[in-house]
């Protein structure tokens, strides 16, 4: 029996009972919209995804076209299927059946949980990360009753600092300070500052780096348009 999209997938560490969290990886095909593929095929993999997280009692699944900004969207249930949410890069939910995910081809997933059941995925890229969208999903997850000090963090895999090479006006935005030249930014290690900033319980680096690793990952600098799925999900 061919294996399962999910079984493909690499498997989040560390989520306590109850909470699932997945990378997606180039075996697994594209998620994205943006390639000259077929559009049947993507959907086909959607499709299949849904059918796979029904098995975990998963009804409802999130994603949105993004636009490297700071919005972060609260999702409850009274629905079912596929949502595909315009100009949000963040989302959190605390009811059970439901997965969240981001699209990424170099910029970071972020995925966040509370071991009480309150989960958030964030896009965050050299932008999302300067306008601060670990703290939005982070505030969000607190509005809820998720305390930032009680929550894990984990920062899947992304393109590494030393492959990253942007002008002065990147380094300036995700700094906060001034730049002349040009030079090398590693956008995790700057989130993983703001979620330290925010004194969560918990913060975990992926090892991977999509330009590194191109026969594991998609990566926008290299040219691919293809693109990945980072998903946080509760049980139903």
């Amino acid at each position: 029996m061919a294996p399962t999209l999910l079984q493909l997938a690499e498997s989040v560490p560390g989520l306590p009972v109850g909470v699932r969290g997945w990378m997606t990886t180039r075996a697994m095909g594209s998620f994205g919209f943006g390639s000259s593929e077929p559009v049947a095929a993507v959907f086909d993999r959607w499709n299949h995804l849904q059918a796979d997280l029904a098995e975990y009692g998963i009804e409802r699944l999130v994603c949105a076209h993004q636009v490297h900004g700071a919005d972060v969207v609260t999702h409850g249930g009274g629905w079912r299927g596929w949502l595909r949410g315009l100009g949000v890069d963040g989302h959190v939910t605390a009811t059970p059946g439901t997965a969240l995910s981001v699209t990424v081809a170099d910029c970071t997933p972020v995925l966040v949980w509370h071991p009480r059941g309150g989960i958030a995925a964030l896009h965050a890229g050299w932008r999302g990360t300067a306008a601060r969208i670990l703290d939005a999903g982070v505030s969000a997850l607190e509005a809820l009753g998720f305390p930032a000090e009680e929550c894990n963090v984990w920062l899947g895999p992304a393109i590494c600092g030393a492959c990253y090479e942007v002008g002065p006006e990147v380094l300036s935005a995700v700094h906060g300070t001034c730049f002349d030249g040009k030079g090398y930014v590693d956008v995790r290690a700057v989130l993983a500052e703001q979620a330290r900033a925010r004194r969560v319980a918990r913060v975990t680096t992926a090892d991977g780096c999509s330009r590194c690793h191109r026969e594991r990952y998609f990566s926008h600098r290299a040219g691919d348009a293809g693109r990945m799925l980072g998903i946080v999900a509760l049980e139903g």
